[in-house]
């Protein structure tokens, strides 16, 4: 199950840690506890629009920046997770070449031609 707070908490610790702070900079800056803005970043606390806000005016970046980020996040989240349930997806098989010699082409004596096509492709007649 993908659990929405752990990749909105991943994504503002990745945002805090890009710019080098800590979380004590960011939670006095957003005026939240230090340990609660840890449970956030954790994804063990479901953060409110207005503590959003706050962390986000702290670390200067625009909430619908955060929001866009967590939604790419869940994008990959989700396409990683219908892909280890479902079967695996067949790899399609190339039909096998024959080749084909040819002694003249065209009037072109004595050149030799080879011609790679699918076998049910190509009609032979002898002349």
């Amino acid at each position: 199950m993908i659990l929405l707070r752990r990749l909105l908490g991943d994504v503002l610790r990745r945002q805090r840690q890009r710019q080098g702070r800590t979380l004590r900079e960011v939670s006095s800056s957003a005026r939240v506890s230090l340990g609660y803005l840890s449970e956030v970043e954790r994804g063990q606390k479901e953060a409110s629009s207005e503590l959003l806000s706050a962390i986000c005016d702290a670390l200067d970046v625009r909430m619908s920046e955060l929001m866009r980020e967590v939604s790419d996040e869940l994008s990959l989240a989700e396409l990683a997770e219908s892909a280890a349930a479902s079967d695996p997806v067949p790899v399609p098989v190339r039909p096998m070449l024959n080749s084909v010699s040819v002694s003249a082409v065209g009037g072109v004596p004595s050149g030799r031609v080879t011609i790679k096509a699918p076998a049910e492709a190509v009609d032979v007649v002898a002349a």
